[in-house]
């Protein structure tokens, strides 16, 4: 008979030629478990999904009273779900103006997808600009935006139209013109290896983008529901966009991404032509109460608070001679060593001693750290002498 690994081989299409084939069968806050009994400590979270910790009980039972009640039943956009509206206006909230009005949809790449939509239908442009080293998803419209050409070499042609600054960059602001319908950037770039411009530069950015007409889309797929230390990125910088892009962290651990922006702008995908964007099993009303579980327990449970202090315990232990950097904000942090094969050996033996890390596709010389906020101090001390012990071995 053959085992769930070989299955796996068999019948489920791979990603790369080398996957970890580790199995699970239980998640419970910090820690997988495999079939023998043995617990891993998640120190990824999933790629930043599980915020709140596996399988939190909130997240757990709202999902089950949900799917009791109704799972789906009609296309999104047309009946009054109370999943969306509830999960909708809670996130109304907790946002600044004039980020009220919601559209759901099933992942980060598409919320990208979305908003290139939107952001070319509110404005009659065609240019969207990226960042180099960025990376927005892997469907056809999100890859044009990835800012590295290894990944999209091989599927191209890609849009048209697209351009790409370097983050952080003042002079490059003077790429957005009047011809410009959207700059895309992440708050924080994830895959670049956790890289933070400044508070001047990205009110540069807001200044350009608002000088030019031209809408600025923060993707905070990555970076949203506390991550860095703040509800949302943006917040340490001092602006707004006028597109926020969400998915990842917000469903607990369910599927489901989202574009935010204001009434005005998410009323011109409604006509000329009218179902302007469409999606089948967007704002699913389980991933909907998961999203609103997730985000009330983050409040109530005043996760976010420790976060900052959490980030610098890392950064103050993870110091040896085959530590190049560590570079983060909150609980997304990036440990920089001399190249991916000295990496991936620290990250391979980090496993084998119960301890899952991985690195990042446009760095692959640094090793991710992005845990559940719920991360203990004594949890980041165990974690961390791992880390040590088999930087060590190197």
């Amino acid at each position: 008979m053959l085992t769930q690994r070989q299955l796996f081989l068999r019948h489920n299409a791979q990603t790369t030629l080398a996957p970890l084939l580790l199995e699970f069968v239980k998640a419970e806050g910090m820690y997988l478990y495999d079939p023998s009994g043995r617990r891993y400590m998640d120190l990824i979270a999933g790629i930043g999904v599980s915020n709140v910790g596996h399988c939190h009980q909130n997240v757990v039972t709202a999902v089950k009273a949900q799917a009791e009640s109704y799972m789906h039943i009609m296309v999104y956009g047309e009946f009054v779900q109370s999943p969306q509206v509830n999960f909708a206006r809670a996130l109304a909230e907790v946002l600044p103006p004039p980020l009220d009005c919601t559209y759901f949809v099933n992942s980060g790449a598409e919320a990208v997808e979305g908003a290139m939509k939107l952001a070319k239908r509110y404005t009659g442009r065609a240019e969207l600009l990226a960042c180099h080293h960025s990376y927005h998803g892997s469907t056809q419209g999100a890859l044009s935006l990835m800012g590295n050409e290894e990944f999209k070499q091989a599927y191209r042609p890609l849009l048209p139209r697209t351009g790409f600054i370097h983050y952080g960059s003042f002079t490059d602001l003077d790429r957005i013109t009047e011809n410009t319908a959207a700059v895309f950037v992440e708050t924080i770039q994830g895959e670049a290896g956790i890289r933070v411009a400044d508070a001047a530069y990205f009110r540069a950015l807001r200044e350009k983008c608002t000088e030019t007409g031209t809408l600025l889309v923060l993707d905070e797929i990555q970076t949203g529901f506390g991550r860095t230390g703040k509800l949302f990125g943006f917040e340490h910088f001092g602006i707004v966009p006028d597109i926020l892009l969400l998915a990842k962290g917000i469903g607990g651990g369910m599927p489901i991404g989202a574009f935010i922006s204001s009434g005005e702008l998410m009323a011109s995908l409604a006509t000329a032509p009218i179902l302007g964007h469409i999606t089948t099993f967007g704002g699913h009303p389980v991933s909907c109460a998961a999203g609103l579980a997730t985000l009330q327990t983050i409040l109530c449970e005043e996760m976010i608070a420790g976060v900052e202090a959490k980030g610098q315990l890392f950064r103050e232990l993870l110091r040896h001679p085959a530590i190049k950097e560590v570079r983060g904000k909150g609980l997304m942090i990036a440990v920089e060593f001399e190249n991916f094969d000295q990496n991936k050996r620290i990250i391979d033996a980090c496993i084998e001693d119960g301890l899952i890390t991985d690195w990042f596709l446009h760095c692959a010389n640094s090793m991710r750290i992005a845990p559940p906020l719920i991360i203990s101090e004594e949890e980041i001390r165990q974690a961390c002498a791992i880390i040590l012990k088999n930087c060590d071995r190197i």
